[in-house]
């Protein structure tokens, strides 16, 4: 807000806010949140969040080892602060790494299907870091990936007005994802201030939302010919930053480190009947 003095009058000039869209309350009951309010320096909730702990590269030919650390995911100023760090590391698996991050996860915690997931974010920027905000089927332990379903809520691969919302399942994983990019106003940057990254998800659609912007919408007639919709069981909610990649590229001399994803909170709502 402005608040200017013209003459002998009084003007309020409301000014928009990054990241202020709120879902409507008679639409949407909130059931699950973590605002990360907790004291500076302390870790994650552990009744809320587990850890994918290592390096290897995850499929994706990351170059980042995953860690618990403080140094790497903490709560800070009323935001989550999951950090990347250019550092040599050896995870308990054994595997040696040129840089470190965080990547929790609700796998075992929490779950749910269809709903409304959010969270309000400002992200790193630069050559090679991978920020993500997404969702995995919760049976994936049984019957794996792609087969369990993944939903993309929001990527971003160093580029400053651009962000990326994708499906993956059997027959449409990986390259071959169902992917929609969105493109910010001119003069904004995805590291220039606080962003709402949404899914609103019901049987057979789902829509991807940046703040109050409809990005996609997906049905099953999105898919390939043939292909299974398998957006109908519980799915858990992931957050990390990874390092490098076959999609993103690797950091080069111009990528600067530490590099840091702020979270003010992540929302969980079921439709009101």
């Amino acid at each position: 807000m402005t608040i200017r003095l013209l003459g002998a009058l009084l003007v309020v000039v409301l000014l928009p806010v990054h990241g202020s869209s709120q879902p409507d309350a008679a639409k949407w009951k909130l059931v699950w949140s973590d605002e990360f309010n907790e004291a500076d320096g302390t870790g994650p909730d552990s009744a809320k969040w587990g850890f994918d702990l290592g390096g290897g590269g995850w499929g994706n030919k990351e170059l980042e080892s995953y860690t618990s650390r403080l140094v790497n995911v903490q709560q800070k100023g009323g935001n989550l602060v999951i950090t990347a760090l250019k550092e040599d590391y050896t995870g308990a698996d054994g595997v040696e790494r040129p840089y470190t991050s965080a990547r929790i996860k609700t796998k075992g915690l929490f779950s749910q299907a269809y709903g409304r997931v959010e969270a309000r974010m400002q992200l790193p920027l630069g050559k090679g870091i991978w920020p993500a905000f997404w969702m995995l089927g919760d049976d994936i332990g049984s019957v794996g990936w792609p087969k369990a379903g993944e939903i993309d809520i929001m990527e971003n691969i160093g580029e400053a007005g651009r962000v990326y919302s994708t499906l993956h399942g059997p027959g449409y994983s990986g390259a071959g994802g169902i992917s929609a990019n969105y493109n910010l106003p001119a003069g904004e940057a995805v590291n220039d201030g606080f962003h709402v990254y949404a899914v609103e998800w019901s049987p057979n659609k789902i829509r991807f939302y940046f703040d109050d912007k409809l990005i996609a919408e997906r049905t099953p007639a999105d898919l390939p010919a043939g292909a299974k919709w398998v957006y109908d069981h519980p799915f858990f909610l992931i957050l990390n930053v990874a390092v490098g990649g076959a999609w993103p590229g690797n950091p080069d001399e111009g990528t600067v480190f530490p590099q840091q994803m702020l979270v003010d909170y992540v929302r969980v709502y079921e439709a009101r009947p």
